[in-house]
């Protein structure tokens, strides 16, 4: 499917109720079509050039077009082995509602091997966006790099404590996000979080105290507990 097909598709399916709905719940692009995530991923599917070239330059038209479902696409239409620093830097500082950041994370740039450089670099920066993006990376990284030995993510843990008085909504619930899905990976990250989330604890703020006791919440708890211990057994 070409460039032109991909946006005369997304013309016919616009969805005025979609949009008032996306806004209730923070997606404030500045065009969208409405059109919902199953859809976009279906439609990706399609498009998706066989060569790995064309890929990536699809990906890169879409992405100049600047609206919310042709941004999605193309992170879903790239290929991670073409995509540069570069692209990534020049995306990213155009991030500006959390969707974008959460798509483009978990679609593409997690899957670059550029993924853990860019997880501690941006998680202290200055953007809103963009330190959203580093613990995003942070969270997709622990669920989905199967591989990654524990000593992989050591850089991440001092980043979450330093950056845990950060006020900021998007930031706070990424930092948090970060926090729960190592200490869900296995046993001894989850210690690892566990302590850490103590140690975030006694940070005088209200966004480190939420952060930790959200985390502490969910990593304590017995359904946690439980599936780690079991996923302990079956590797012994």
């Amino acid at each position: 499917m070409a460039y032109k097909e991909i946006l005369h598709y997304l013309e016919a399916h616009r969805d005025s109720e979609n949009i008032a709905g996306m806004m209730r719940f923070g997606i404030t692009p500045a065009h969208t079509y409405g059109i919902r995530i199953p859809m976009l991923r279906k439609l990706a599917k399609e498009a998706r050039p066989k060569e790995k070239q064309q890929q990536h330059s699809l990906a890169a038209q879409l992405w100049t077009k600047d609206t919310r479902e042709t941004r999605i696409l193309a992170s879903l239409i790239d290929t991670p082995t073409l995509v540069t620093e570069a692209q990534m830097e020049s995306w990213a500082s155009e991030f500006d509602y959390w969707e974008i950041v959460d798509q483009c994370c978990a679609n593409l740039f997690q899957k670059t091997p550029f993924a853990y450089a860019k997880a501690i670099e941006w998680s202290q920066r200055e953007p809103e966006f963009v330190k959203r993006s580093g613990f995003v990376l942070m969270a997709r990284l622990a669920v989905a790099d199967k591989k990654a030995l524990n000593t992989a993510f050591d850089p991440f843990w001092p980043l979450i404590v330093q950056e845990a008085g950060d006020s900021r909504n998007l930031v706070k619930k990424a930092a948090n996000w970060a926090l729960r899905q190592l200490g869900k990976r296995n046993l001894n990250l989850n210690q690892k979080a566990i302590y850490i989330a103590q140690k975030i604890l006694s940070q005088n703020s209200p966004s480190a105290q939420w952060i930790a006791n959200d985390a502490l919440r969910e990593l304590q708890s017995k359904a946690v507990q439980d599936r780690l211990q079991k996923k302990q057994q079956r590797l012994q």
